[in-house]
């Protein structure tokens, strides 16, 4: 994990202390020996909670299992989180009829899924005198799909390739 872990019972070397309960009730500013003495005598750990007060705060707790809890929403967070993924449909300038739709319908099941779709016009050989021919089926596919995605940007030629994304329509 990134982020760092607090520091627990003999990891804290302060003189004074300011002690939260198990329970949440403040105990008081005491020495740190003390407090570790007192969560000891209670199986639970003294966790520095807040190093920048004036004194630190230390609450008494059991901090495996707090790490568990943390662990357990941290999980949950993530699940809740949507990637956004770029799926890839890759065609040559003479592609035919039949997979010309049969990538189109790829392309709609791809944007109603949530993802965005890269459309790629590879060239190979002398096919790159015919740059035009690739613009023209990436142009097919944003008529084909102009009621569901609107293109990100205009037809882009990067070496070989000429490429086009797609979005949903909001």
């Amino acid at each position: 994990m990134a982020k760092q872990d607090l520091l627990i019972n003999e990891q804290i070397r302060l003189n004074e202390v300011q002690v939260i309960s198990d329970s949440g009730e403040k105990l008081g500013v005491m020495s740190s020996r003390e407090a570790i003495e007192l969560a000891v005598g209670k199986d639970l750990d003294l966790v520095l909670v807040s190093p920048n007060g004036n004194p630190p705060v230390c609450k008494i707790m059991n901090y495996g299992k707090y790490k568990f809890e943390q662990a357990k929403r941290e999980k949950e967070a993530k699940k809740k989180q949507k990637s956004l993924e770029v799926k890839e449909i890759r065609v040559t300038p003479n592609t035919e009829d039949h997979d010309f739709n049969f990538k189109v319908k790829n392309v709609r099941k791809f944007l109603e899924s949530g993802s965005k779709v890269k459309v790629t016009v590879r060239f190979r050989g002398r096919e790159l005198n015919y740059v035009k021919l690739g613009e023209a089926i990436l142009n097919r596919f944003t008529e084909e799909l102009s009621d569901i995605a609107t293109p990100e940007k205009k037809p882009l030629l990067e070496g070989k390739n000429m490429f086009i994304i797609f979005s949903l329509n909001k």
